[in-house]
């Protein structure tokens, strides 16, 4: 539960040192470098747009290159567990030292890609000539044949299906016997005939009139020559083609030895593009140059004695400006940092404020285990998520702590799931009699209760752990008011609450109406109710004459309190929102029971035995995707909406310290002599 204290430094150096001094910085990863103040009009910044453009586009073609001998089957990594490449600094220097070279080599990846992309567009363009030409394979002339000098030639198709005597019934309408018109009809297709109209030159139009008005229309690409050996060439250039594209995927398979140097290549043009990218703000004057960032404060004085020694740098540490914030940094145990990224989708604290993630961590791992509720799923993606984090130790941060939450989350799951007697459903039961015939009692009872025979009594304890959650949301709350020394709004916003809510929850308890939802009767001495009911009175009468405590006037003090006092609903909102625990906990089990009677309709034969095993395993395998999702989404919710929603607002911006933006490798921590 805590934000890393961070420190401004303004640094001043001479422009000599300038380039060893950035690498530096960004090979430490350490300083958040922001020069937005530094706006003295005699001071000059780079333009480093242009090589910021060379270094990003240099990169983007080696990751085209990478993709394109990965989709030609050339493994070179990839997939959402990939871990970086190991690499020696020496072995870094050493392929920056070649770079031209293996630019050189994506750069014939990429050409080579464009030839093949054109050969499949030729390849497609005569495949739909092909399918054009196939219905003319009848016709012994050429396509484009118009006729001799003392005949014109009509070849193409008409919108129906029609004879040749139709035909010549169309093509020669208005004319008088005998007419020098002779039809062929090479095919019917589709609904469409291809015919070729022969007619004399002195009829000519009047029979293309004819064949016009019965639907007639030339072919949108006539060919030259024979059908025939039209067919024969577009069949040879298609073949043609396949050759050469094959030739053009050996090439590109050729430099298939690059690829782990296209990768250190990548990573070196990406972190040169931060670097000019961070250059590009700096001013300088002819011999000096300055920066401000952002350093942890522990490491601040190292930072500076680093700078100072061996770039003989001015380092001073600034006081913030009123005007700006500084950024912010999480610091957890090893257990609560998993969290850090839920809560960084919502939003970082501000500096200053209260970090959440602690106390949030737990009651995140204790409601998804709630909703999922299953030992067999827990152990599933505990056991996932060990195994994958136990070969996989090079993972980036945000996916190893994803894969540590939901090995938590598993662990939690199986834990409710031996509480509530559900393993992959009643799938221990389910097997015992289809298989075995066993007739006797539950095999694997709850150790606690099972929701399914008492939904409501798990509802009480639903609404209980969401009201302990609300509660040191408050408490948090508290805590930041008298960290703050606001005496008063710890009093009048938090206390009074933590009385009002917490009489009226003793004085409900006892009742029959809570007693007949919980299935039991509880009963508590004078002494308590009497003490509930003044503690709910002290909290009314607080938040009534101090919840408008910013006005003078009493008497819309006293409305504004009133109006506060309304604020119990939200409460009772908030604390009902937690029945989710039991809905999706229901869910889980009941769907898994329905997968577990359906796979056993088949009875305990082999045949039965093998479509158990089908639909058991395909069953469980989509209940436990779609459940985990909704537990996943819902414990997000019940943190964002209920628990934040009683004390954080966020705003903190996430610290980035400048960086190598290293995307394919790592390199390997080496002994110093």
């Amino acid at each position: 539960m805590a934000i890393v204290e961070m420190q401004k430094l303004s640094v001043a150096a001479d422009k000599k040192n300038r380039k060893a001094l950035l690498e530096t910085l960004q090979s430490m990863s350490i300083m958040q470098i922001e020069n937005d103040h530094l706006t003295d009009p005699d001071l000059q910044k780079m333009d480093t747009r242009s090589s910021i453009a060379v270094f990003e586009r240099n990169a983007d073609e080696l990751d085209q290159a990478l993709k394109l001998l990965k989709t030609y089957g050339v493994s070179s990594g990839g997939g959402l567990f990939s871990e970086p490449d190991l690499v020696t600094r020496q072995q870094f220097d050493d392929i920056i030292t070649n770079q031209q070279v293996f630019m050189r080599s994506a750069s014939r990846i990429l050409d080579a890609q464009k030839k093949i992309d054109e050969a499949n567009g030729i390849i497609q363009k005569d495949t739909g000539r092909l399918t054009a030409l196939s219905s003319w394979m009848g016709l012994d002339i050429p396509l484009d044949w118009k006729g001799t000098k003392t005949t014109t030639a009509f070849i193409g198709t008409m919108a129906q299906t029609f004879t040749a005597d139709q035909v010549y019934a169309l093509a020669t309408n208005g004319l008088t016997d005998p007419c020098p018109v002779d039809v062929n009809v090479i095919g019917v297709e589709n609904n469409l005939t291809y015919v070729c109209v022969l007619c004399h030159n002195k009829i000519r139009d009047t029979v293309e009139a004819n064949l016009r008005s019965s639907g007639f229309s030339r072919p949108a690409q006539m060919e030259s020559g024979l059908p025939s050996a039209a067919k024969e060439k577009l069949e040879k250039d298609i073949a043609d083609q396949k050759t050469r594209i094959e030739s053009l995927k050996k090439e590109i398979l050729s430099q298939g030895d690059s690829q782990e140097q296209f990768k250190i290549a990548s990573d070196y043009y990406r972190t040169r593009a931060e670097k000019y990218r961070t250059l590009g703000t700096i001013p300088q004057s002819e011999n000096v140059f300055f920066l401000e960032g952002w350093v942890p404060k522990e490491k601040a004085d190292d930072v500076a004695k680093l700078l100072t020694d061996r770039f003989g740098a001015v380092v001073d540490e600034e006081e913030v400006r009123e005007d700006e914030m500084e950024p912010t940094l999480l610091r957890n145990n090893w257990f609560s940092r998993n969290v850090e990224g839920v809560l960084e989708s919502y939003g970082l604290p501000q500096p200053k404020r209260a970090d959440p993630t602690f106390i949030m961590s737990f009651f995140y791992v204790i409601f998804f285990g709630m909703m999922l509720s299953d030992a067999g799923y827990g152990i599933v993606m505990a056991l996932a998520c060990a195994i994958i984090l136990h070969k996989k130790k090079r993972l980036n941060d945000g996916l190893k702590k994803m894969l540590s939450l939901f090995f938590w989350c598993g662990l939690s799951t199986t834990f409710w799931g031996f509480m509530y007697g559900s393993f992959f459903g009643d799938a221990i039961d389910v097997i015992a009699k289809t298989f075995f015939g066993y007739q006797g009692p539950l095999i694997l009872k709850p150790l606690w209760f099972a929701p399914m025979d008492n939904p409501m009594r798990l509802l009480v304890w639903c609404m209980l752990f969401g009201l302990i959650h609300l509660f040191f949301g408050l408490g948090i709350k508290g805590y930041e008011c008298l960290k703050s020394k606001d005496i008063v709004g710890f009093i009048s916003d938090v206390l009074a609450w933590y009385l009002f809510v917490g009489g009226l929850t003793l004085l409900l308890i006892p009742t029959s109406i809570f007693g007949s939802i919980a299935g039991q009767q509880f009963y508590f001495p004078a002494a308590v109710t009497k003490a509930a009911k003044i503690m709910t009175w002290i909290g009314v009468v607080i938040i009534l004459f101090m919840g408008g405590r910013d006005k003078k006037n009493w008497a819309i003090r006293i409305a504004l309190g009133a109006y506060d006092l309304y604020g119990i609903s939200g409460w009772l909102s908030d604390v009902l929102s937690y029945s989710r625990l039991l809905a999706l906990g229901l869910a889980t089990g009941v769907i898994a029971s329905v997968i577990n009677m359906m796979a056993s309709m088949f009875g305990g034969g082999p045949v039965g035995a093998v479509l158990f095993a089908i639909i058991f395993i395909l069953g469980h395998t989509l209940n436990i995707g779609i459940n985990a999702l909704g537990a996943y989404v819902h414990t997000n919710r019940l943190q964002y909406v209920e628990f934040f929603g009683k004390f954080y607002d966020a705003g903190g911006r996430p610290f980035k310290p400048f960086k190598q933006a290293f995307k394919y490798v790592s390199f390997k921590e080496e002994k110093q002599s």
